[in-house]
């Protein structure tokens, strides 16, 4: 990891809140200078510490208020069927995370729909294109706590 001190830590923190505030507005909430504030920031995205930045959008005014983790057992583990999972797991939008999980679980994918409809009709194409073992879901009743920022 390439280290990184606390006015790096700073405009990080920012940056996790509201990306969108100008290099100005970040060096003065982090008492540096609007040039070496943008050092900064250039220095980040190079090192690969700053990946992206991004608009979070609100779920529920886009049509997928629905949440649903999906808890999937392989079956298979050989190259192959890991090929095709990952292929067809990144080519399918309602797919908003997939992790590959140690314990009883092979994987873990969060899934947003509109509805309970949506969510067969996401399963049945899962099936149809992927041999499983298992596939079981769980829908989120409530989000206590959701986001993106990492704790720095």
């Amino acid at each position: 990891m390439q280290s990184i001190d606390n006015f790096d830590k700073s405009i990080l923190r920012i940056l996790q809140r509201d990306a969108s505030l100008s290099v100005e507005a970040i060096a003065d909430q982090v008492a540096l200078s609007r040039n070496a504030c943008w050092r900064r920031i250039k220095m980040m995205e190079e090192a690969g510490i700053i990946t992206g930045r991004v608009a979070l959008a609100d779920p529920a005014k886009l049509g997928c208020p629905l949440e649903v983790m999906v808890m999937i057992r392989a079956g298979q583990h050989d190259a192959k069927w890991l090929e095709a999972f990952h292929k067809t797991v990144r080519a399918m939008p309602e797919v908003v995370g997939a992790y590959r999980m140690s314990g009883d679980l092979d994987y873990l994918l969060r899934v947003r729909v509109a509805d309970v409809p949506a969510y067969d009709a996401f399963y049945k194409r899962v099936i149809a294109r992927i041999p499983l073992s298992d596939m079981s879901a769980s829908f989120v009743m409530e989000e206590i706590k959701e986001t993106t920022a990492l704790p720095i």
